[in-house]
């Protein structure tokens, strides 16, 4: 009935986006192709107050941390709502990527924050090849087309390419979170070695805000009458009944391997 009544004035509106997992462009992951829909309504349902965001992600794909964030920024300015980031279990990596995309960033005692590097990982068999007479046969067109080639011995120019490669994505990390976090930041910590602070910590160090939760904050910010409107992602029919293709085994385990990093 309030709705009919255009001069009872609504309680304020808070969307609130769910972050949950490893982020890359696979069927499991969270994607800007996958999240564009939800992230748009969330900012131009209705007429928002603040949006919430949800965080609890070991990271994954730098691109993929760019793009959500970057379109979580360019709507915030376009329709001039605030955005506050809560942490769950573990906002690392591209996780945390995210979560710099708010204007506040809010934990857990326990949350797990930070990880601001990049990695790069592979197996090697070369030696085991040797072992069983295997002989390896590659022919290129251009010197780098083998380039990290898990089934030869790495080489000195193989780590110089890896690391020239690193080099820049760790600088555009390090650049975001400086533009997003600025003064907050602690100017005599070493913010920028991939490592890793709970709760109180990341707050002392200026990574986060402060402890809290998401209902009593937004209440505390916007009022004990704020509507917190969960934004679910929409699956497809195959999804909804378990039947997804796509969503493969190695896929899973990868991803496992990111969450294992930080005992969860």
């Amino acid at each position: 009935m309030r709705n009919f009544i255009p001069f009872l004035k609504k309680p304020p509106l808070v969307p609130v986006i769910r972050l949950q997992g490893a982020i890359g462009s696979g069927p499991r992951n969270l994607s800007d192709a996958a999240l564009a829909p939800l992230i748009e309504r969330a900012f131009s349902r209705g007429k928002p107050a603040a949006v919430a965001l949800v965080i609890n992600s070991p990271g994954g794909s730098a691109v993929q941390s760019s793009l959500i964030a970057a379109r979580i920024r360019r709507l915030a300015a376009e329709k001039k709502v605030p955005v506050h980031a809560f942490v769950e279990d573990v906002a690392a990596s591209g996780g945390y990527w995210l979560a710099c995309a708010a204007d506040d960033i809010w934990v857990d005692d326990s949350s797990i924050v930070g990880s601001i590097g990049v990695i790069f990982a592979s197996f090697g068999f070369s030696e085991l090849m040797q072992r069983q007479g295997v002989e390896r046969r590659v022919h290129t067109a251009g010197r780098s087309k083998s380039f990290a080639d898990p089934f030869k011995a790495e080489t000195p120019e193989d780590v110089e390419r890896i690391r020239a490669l690193l080099s820049p994505l760790h600088d555009n990390f390090i650049a975001h979170v400086k533009a997003r976090r600025g003064a907050k930041l602690k100017a005599e910590a070493d913010l920028f070695n991939a490592d890793i602070w709970v709760g109180k910590a990341s707050v002392d160090v200026g990574l986060t805000d402060g402890i809290g939760h998401l209902v009593p904050k937004m209440k505390a910010l916007y009022g004990d009458k704020v509507r917190l409107a969960p934004m679910g992602q929409r699956r497809s029919l195959l999804q909804r009944f378990g039947l997804a293709m796509t969503d493969t085994a190695v896929a899973a385990v990868e991803e496992r391997a990111l969450w294992a990093r930080y005992g969860l």
